[in-house]
């Protein structure tokens, strides 16, 4: 089973053949929505909006864990994972699509793991390659056949928020090797590793990060290139779908 996880511009998605949605309780809380049972064509799928319905939800509160767990108690064993990030690095202005292959983690304060115990050891998992190398071709395969230009890796590097960057932070990321800028990357990866979920995300650059473009950030055009991408997403998602086992 596959789900779509929702980033920012993507909290809706009318345009699935809508089975039921139904709500997963979890022993870490209440999961951000509930779970939209779908399929396009023939496949089936679930949709969670990461944020909420509305987007009610910052990034540095969402319950990670239990939308996570939910997908797994669902039957999830894919996960693609959509994201809305600023762009550092060559050939990563905005309206570009990224399929990344790196993360650093800058959160704090994030419950980051499931804390169980397998087998009487804590579950040290390798997050050697955080995203999932068979999903990550599929996923350029989708881009390659939807026709959108895109980048075919990319560091992330994953920010508390819910307040951007400043130029100096960026500079940093810069420095420690990273291409994008977000907020919602992790733990919402290594909790899929964890569970054993494969997990890919899909970036749209909305905007070049603070102290790159000759202007201060304009948050009305970060939501215009994030508006008018989300047909391309979504075109890339379908053709995605239909090729994932």
């Amino acid at each position: 089973m596959l789900a779509i996880i929702g980033g920012s511009g993507l909290n809706q998605f009318p345009e699935l053949e809508i089975i039921e949605e139904r709500f997963f309780s979890t022993p870490y809380g209440d999961c951000s929505a509930p779970l939209t049972f779908a399929r396009i064509g023939a496949t089936p799928l679930i949709f969670l909006p990461r944020h909420g319905k509305g987007h009610k939800l910052p990034p540095h509160l969402i319950n990670y864990r239990a939308n996570i767990r939910a997908l797994k108690d669902a039957g999830v064993s894919q996960i693609l994972a959509i994201n809305a990030v600023g762009g550092m690095g060559e050939g990563m202005g905005p309206g570009t699509f990224v399929v990344p292959h790196q993360v650093i983690d800058y959160t704090w304060g994030r419950e980051q793991s499931f804390n169980f115990l397998l087998d009487g050891y804590v579950n040290h998992i390798d997050f050697t390659h955080p995203y999932s190398a068979h999903l990550r071709e599929r996923l350029i395969n989708a881009l390659i056949s939807a026709g959108l230009p895109f980048q075919g890796q990319g560091i992330y590097g994953c920010t508390q928020g819910p307040r951007l960057e400043t130029a100096a932070e960026i500079q940093r990321l810069i420095r420690d090797g990273c291409d994008l800028v977000g907020m919602t990357a992790m733990p919402e990866a290594a909790l899929a590793r964890e569970l054993g979920i494969e997990y890919a995300a899909l970036c749209l650059v909305v905007n070049w990060a603070a102290g790159l473009a000759d202007q201060e950030l304009a948050i009305a055009e970060m939501m215009q290139i994030l508006a008018s991408g989300m047909n391309n997403i979504k075109k890339t998602i379908f053709i995605f779908a239909k090729t994932t086992i």
